[in-house]
């Protein structure tokens, strides 16, 4: 069983900065095998894919929309991945979630193969 919560978000002015957190608590396998996904959802939108990472910092992915702006990382020592956001827009407005899988997929993209998910931090950015 895993449970995520996230945490961070708030209101933040166009070109401003965010740090998102995912705080991961697991009985059974370690965190470390657990692949940790964002994604996001906008009022009457679908959702998107923000970004994901593997056991290490060496394997991410990003969403065409956050490349060179977002950075996620974790830290396996508290069981938390970060999502750290820079220079946001308007559009990043939306409810933030965390994903957990440990399936060991290539497409970590596919937000149908996480297996666990947060309740969402709703982040907002006025213009």
């Amino acid at each position: 069983q895993v449970q995520l919560v996230e945490s961070g978000g708030g209101l933040v002015q166009a070109g401003g900065s965010l740090r998102l957190s995912c705080t991961c608590t697991t009985s059974g396998r370690a965190f470390i095998n657990y692949a940790i996904g964002w994604y996001r959802q906008a009022p009457g939108k679908e959702h998107e894919f923000v970004s994901a990472i593997r056991w290490t910092d060496l394997e991410t992915v990003y969403g065409d929309s956050v490349k060179g702006r977002f950075t996620i990382s974790r830290d396996n020592a508290k069981n938390t991945v970060y999502l750290e956001m820079n220079s946001l827009r308007p559009e990043d407005t939306a409810v933030y979630y965390c994903g957990a899988t440990a399936s060991g997929t290539p497409l970590l993209s596919v937000r149908d193969n996480y297996d666990y998910w947060g309740q969402g931090t709703q982040v907002t950015v006025s213009s």
